[in-house]
């Protein structure tokens, strides 16, 4: 051989070889929950960072809920029902027989049969897997593939990052995903994986329609382009449209890349798709050797990119195949009539160049994302509780949340299937939820910051739905008093978990202003005995007339807070009021609330605010009330008091108490014989936890949601039960949530209330701080967790790691962020002092 063609050579394998050796292929995952075929129809597990949008994997392996273009869209793949939604399919050649292409994506579901027009599903006539089963440790989503009548076995890998306290790490606008493939033949394979979309910029699922032949029509669309690109070690197709209205939510950019270096092939089209022949001449194509032939035409308005990856896999051998998904679509509207935008659009421009930044992050990311959850999975906790916090974090990158430009975090309560659920941030939802301040400080003090320094009018008001754009967020006249108060926990929580001592000084006037606004002549406190007697909107979407336990946990919690803060601050007339109001009326409602069993409700007249004999026949009773109900969380302020670290509102006996009947009259072990005239979240031989129960009578017209149950209400409950030394009974709730988010009849990744992935399903997030009986305070630099023995998982939001308890000594670990203590103290033992503690993700032993 001529010495120069072999240097070439040589050079050209170099260069290969240091490409390969560049390619990302993802590490063992770790899997906490397992779904067999049975139980898979219902699972979307969302792919997307906080605030950008998703594309959910299917417990089959399909891509499902399209959700990228700032709208819900709930079963929206870019097509109604057909063979154009977006899909990845594989090519296998064993020596010298006939070549299979097959569907990446497990069996039809047996309801899944029968259509009008035969259309029954997407993807309803292509070959597919014949066995599926789904593994889960969220954001790790694993499908696995097998059919008898294939050589090879499938693993799809998807996830996109998630590492608290990193909110740039944690809202990256891409999917992942990875193709395992393994040979399970004696002979090497000829294998290609492919992944095909049409190009829909312009078309977010609100708009479709479909001619007599079934033909796709595409409404929203305009002469969209593919274009085949390569740099910085990815290859792939961006698409996007210059036609499109730059304004419209539904503008912007879309990218499908790989990392591979060889055996790469593409089309930016495919024919037209005039009686479905774009998805024929596709898969004949495909078919024919595993690789693609271009066709620069572009026929159809949107048309179909394809990326395959091709490669030789040895016998009994595996080989990865791993893809990316991209997006930019920065015209948000959220609930405002003109453009919010959206904040990683700031940071990535386009498609192609989000594909290009992240993808050479992917090793520090994924290491990151599987150092958070096997810790979790690591640490002392039951199955349940880890399931049920875990997952519901998706919660936090679905389209309920999204940021603001600025870098605000606001949220939806939740989704319906392809709009937004009661706009605002609703401060009296968001209430309930823990997973954002213990995992991601900097974006819960961003809430704050739209309570306080947006929302709330000069005298204190604060609207409970905060509008949008941020300039018009106090344009309302809408207090909720729950919500309220329960901001005032939430300033002092935050301030507490970040140690920002001039967070506090700079929000000090607004705070007070929100808890004086209680005190207002005719207001819910306004005669200022530290008792609410007024009307009191609240999350239950009524108004409460009269002391009740709801609002009146929530007002002595926040009376304790704002005195703790003004105390800080130096504000003793401040510090005394709230003090002197907080004695009395936790006092009065132990002394008149306080049945025996549990808390209730004093209901007075709407005009004099006096009492209501609810007994008297005569009784002219307002409806919507609770009157003597056992309320699933009358205990609420409790529950956040004990997170913040603030002890009891009320007598520890009476509130145990209270625990204990929430459970006996509450929990329903087999919903079969439970009448419920409004909305059904458990049904059959179900379990949970009723929104209120009437050991001794119901009101004739209670208010409207007393014969549901919702998880967010349900997770409060437990987490006090467990403070509260119930646990048992605790777990069986938590059980009971998980089991019926099994897969099968509801998607284990979306607790629904009003709407899908909703809120308040975060204050899951609750057990984790309960059972490791956590509290840290940056202020005075304090740490405080459980004493019985194990491995505990803690997070303030700032810094991140795990606690090792033993008989000897406890081990402190910070796997992320920096920890500063000056003394740490285990539940019921001796402060331990530390001399100026920092710690930058190290661990330390400190002897008991």
């Amino acid at each position: 051989m001529n010495m120069k063609k072999l240097f070439i050579t040589l050079g050209n394998l170099l260069l290969i070889w240091t490409l390969l050796a560049q390619e990302w292929t993802p590490q063992s995952w770790p899997v906490l929950k397992k779904y067999d075929q049975a139980h898979l129809e219902k699972i979307a597990l969302p792919l997307g960072g906080i605030g950008t949008g998703t594309v959910s994997l299917g417990g089959r392996g399909e891509l499902r809920d399209w959700e990228i273009m700032n709208v819900p869209a709930k079963n929206y793949s870019t097509v109604t029902t057909g063979n154009n939604a977006p899909f990845f399919a594989i090519y296998v050649k064993k020596g010298v027989e006939k070549p299979t292409t097959t569907l990446l994506a497990g069996p039809l579901y047996p309801q899944e049969y029968q259509h009008y027009e035969g259309r029954p599903v997407n993807h309803h006539g292509l070959p597919r897997f014949a066995d599926a089963s789904f593994d889960a440790a969220y954001p790790f989503g694993q499908v696995h593939l097998a059919d008898p009548a294939l050589p090879v076995k499938v693993t799809i890998k998807g996830f996109n990052p998630l590492i608290p306290c990193d909110a740039e790490a944690s809202g990256l606008p891409i999917a992942i995903l990875s193709y395992e493939v393994t040979n399970t033949s004696d002979q090497p394979l000829e294998v290609a994986v492919c992944g095909s979309m049409r190009n829909f910029v312009g078309k977010d699922g609100s708009q479709f329609s479909t001619d007599w032949k079934g033909d796709y029509i595409p409404t929203g669309v305009r002469h969209n382009i593919n274009k085949y690109k390569e740099g910085n070690g990815i290859k792939g197709i961006y698409l996007y449209s210059d036609e499109v209205s730059k304004e419209d939510p539904a503008w912007g950019t879309i990218s499908l890349t790989t990392q591979s270096a060889t055996g790469v092939s593409y089309r930016t089209s495919s024919r037209s798709d005039n009686w479905s022949n774009a998805m024929l001449n596709f898969w004949d194509d495909f078919s024919a050797d595993g690789l693609l032939t271009e066709r620069p035409k572009l026929e159809d308005q949107d048309p179909m990119a394809s990326l395959a990856v091709r490669k030789m896999i040895a016998p009994n051998s595996r080989q990865t195949f791993t893809f990316f998904i991209t997006w930019n679509f920065p015209n948000r509207k959220a609930w405002s009539n003109t453009v919010v935008g959206n904040y990683y659009s700031n940071k990535y421009p386009d498609a192609w160049t989000t594909a290009e930044q992240i993808i050479p992050q992917l090793p520090q990311l994924e290491k990151g994302t599987l150092t958070f959850v096997n810790a979790l999975l690591d640490a002392t906790y039951p199955e349940e509780v880890k399931e049920a916090a875990l997952f519901n974090l998706a919660t936090l990158r679905s389209q309920t949340v999204f940021r603001l430009p600025s870098g605000h975090l606001m949220g939806w309560e939740g989704v319906m299937d392809r709009f937004g659920s009661c706009q605002g941030s609703c401060t009296h939802v968001w209430n309930y939820e823990m997973a954002t301040p213990f995992l991601f400080g900097d974006l819960a003090r961003s809430m704050r910051d739209v309570e306080f320094n947006y929302a709330t009018k000069e005298n204190g008001l604060m609207n409970f739905r905060a509008n949008l754009p941020l300039s018009e967020a106090n344009k309302g006249n809408s207090a909720a008093a729950d919500g309220q108060m329960g901001c005032i926990l939430k300033m002092y929580r935050e301030w507490q978990l970040s140690g920002d001592n001039d967070f506090l000084r700079t929000n000090w006037t607004h705070v007070k202003n929100v808890l004086s606004y209680a005190w207002v002549e005719k207001g819910w406190d306004g005669n200022q005995d530290g008792v609410m007697e007024g009307s009191q909107h609240n999350t239950m979407d009524v108004n409460y007339f009269g002391p009740n336990p709801q609002m009146g946990f929530w007002y002595m919690g926040a009376l304790k807070a704002a005195k703790e803060m003004a105390l800080f601050m130096k504000d003793k007339v401040f510090a005394q009021k709230c003090d002197r109001l907080y004695t009395q009326g936790s006092q009065w409602m132990d002394a008149h609330l306080f049945n025996g069993e549990y808390y209730e409700q004093k209901i007075t007249d709407p005009t004099t605010f006096e009492f209501i004999d609810i007994d008297s026949p005569d009784a002219q009773i307002p409806e919507f009330q609770l009157g003597k109900g056992c309320l699933v969380d009358q205990l609420v302020g409790q529950y956040m008091a004990h997170i913040c670290g603030l002890g009891y509102l009320g007598d520890e006996d009476h509130i145990r108490k209270t625990m204990k009947s929430v459970m006996k009259y509450n929990f329903v072990p087999d919903f079969s014989r439970h009448f419920n005239n409004m909305r059904s979240y458990v049904m059959g031989e179900e379990a949970g936890l009723l929104m209120a129960s009437w050991p001794n009578g119901r009101l004739e017209v209670p208010f409207p949601y007393f014969a549901e149950v919702m998880t967010g209400f349900e997770y409060c409950a437990a987490v006090e039960m467990i403070y509260e030394g119930q646990q048992a009974d605790a777990l069986k709730c938590i059980r009971a949530i998980r089991e019926r988010h099994d897969g099968a009849k509801r998607n284990p990744f979306s607790e629904a209330e009003c709407g899908y992935h909703y809120a308040r399903s975060m204050a899951s997030w609750g057990t984790i701080i309960a059972l490791s009986d956590f509290s840290y305070s940056g202020v005075n630099q304090s740490m405080q967790i459980t004493s019985t023995p194990g491995t505990y998982f803690w997070s303030n939001g700032y810094a991140w790691g795990t606690c090792m308890v033993t008989a000897d000594q406890v081990t402190l670990q910070v796997l992320k962020g920096i920890l500063e203590l000056r003394s740490f103290q285990l539940v019921g033992q001796k402060e331990k002092k530390l001399k100026n503690f920092k710690m930058v993700e190290g661990d330390i032993r400190i002897i008991k």
